[in-house]
């Protein structure tokens, strides 16, 4: 039986796993991916980078890329319907990108995989990971071809199923959201700007309209049960029901779309000897504010610093304080995202309510402020 050997073995080529990666790489070490999906075959759920997140890749060489191809928006903005209930400056913080991001996954993956392999790494696939096995000084890893890949350490990018935490006997806590999501990115006509990202409450359910790339833009709703392939009469009931009246938006064409079903649940723990987690394989949970994808790759950038300081020499408690610090950082951000989903889909009879409440706060600088640093991700520096 074949066995090749590794410092690190990163399971999952998804921008959690290729940020795990290329930070290794560029510090000199040894790492193989393994992904399961054959070449392009992931879907592009995320489309939001935060600064927070730009600013942890600037070592990495692949933010210029990032910035040149993603749409800039200054102001995330929340409505109800075409009453502003907040607008949160991200024009204002104090950060070389005051803007999110919009790019679609598959951009910053493609980034992410090109820097990867300019530094030497490559990914293999596709092969899933079967087995795990650890003992005193490796971790080793059993493909489904039968191929053993041992390692000093072993990441788990390998999303929410992850086999590799499955392995590790790591709990998933938590649970499932009653709705589904649907997702498409759309060409749009009428009245959505280009140059902020919009999320509508309504008493049935929430919707982001965001603009990416190309004169498109990403619709993401709660819905009581998603069709597997949204089309133009289903994305524009969406938004006749919950977006802007006085000038609505049109949908003139479907590019792509999907559902998922949302659950919010964070790992029992982040480590177990040696495997770490990180990203969905460590936590999940609603899309509101765009967090997952730019938590996996906070996780990512830790994860390879850690891991790049142990394998020099240091202690490895570095990857306890990881998992810690990982796994508090995600239960912030679940409990968030929980609230904002929480806030968004409200019943009629406290919609006057939040509504008022959320303009009077609205209103106050400092309040925008601080919402503009917790969805930047600039208060977890």
């Amino acid at each position: 039986m074949l066995t090749s050997e590794t410092e690190v073995l990163v399971v999952g080529a998804g921008p959690v796993g290729l940020t795990t990666a290329t930070v290794l790489r560029h510090h000199g070490h040894e790492v193989t991916v393994v992904d399961s999906l054959a070449a392009g075959a992931n879907t592009s759920r995320a489309a939001v980078v935060h600064p927070h997140t730009l600013e942890v890749l600037e070592p990495y060489d692949v933010v210029p890329a990032l910035v040149e191809r993603g749409v800039h928006t200054p102001t995330f903005a929340i409505r109800d319907r075409d009453t502003l209930l907040m607008s949160v400056p991200f024009s204002e913080l104090p950060t070389h990108y005051p803007y999110t991001l919009m790019i679609s996954q598959a951009d910053t993956e493609a980034f992410l995989l090109a820097r990867l392999e300019e530094l030497g790494g490559k990914v293999i696939r596709p092969f899933t990971v079967t087995a795990i096995a650890q003992d005193a000084d490796r971790v080793t890893a059993t493909l489904d071809d039968g191929q053993l890949i041992s390692a000093r350490y072993l990441v788990g990018a390998d999303g929410m199923h992850s086999v590799v935490r499955e392995q590790a006997g790591i709990d998933f806590i938590g649970s499932t959201y009653a709705e589904s999501f649907s997702l498409a990115d759309v060409h749009l006509s009428g009245g959505v700007p280009d140059d902020e990202v919009i999320l509508y409450f309504s008493p049935a359910g929430l919707v982001v309209v965001a603009p990416l790339p190309d004169n498109t833009f990403r619709i993401v709703a709660t819905v009581d049960e998603a069709p597997e392939e949204p089309d133009m009469a289903f994305v524009q009931s969406l938004l006749d029901e919950r977006g802007p009246e006085a000038e609505p938006a049109i949908v003139e064409e479907v590019l792509w779309g999907s559902r998922f079903r949302v659950h919010h649940r964070v790992a029992d723990s982040f480590r177990d000897r040696r495997i770490l987690l990180a990203g969905d394989a460590g936590h999940v949970h609603s899309p509101a504010g765009g967090q997952g994808m730019n938590l996996g790759i906070e996780d990512a950038v830790e994860a390879g610093e850690r891991l790049s300081r142990v394998l020099a020499g240091e202690p490895d408690a570095l990857l306890d304080e990881y998992a810690h610090s990982r796994r508090e950082a995600a239960q912030r951000v679940v409990a968030l995202a929980d609230r904002l989903t929480s806030l968004a889909t409200a019943p009629t009879s406290r919609r006057r309510f939040r509504n008022v409440v959320m303009r009077v706060l609205g209103a106050i600088p400092a309040v925008r402020h601080r919402v503009a640093l917790r969805l930047s991700g600039l208060d977890r520096r």
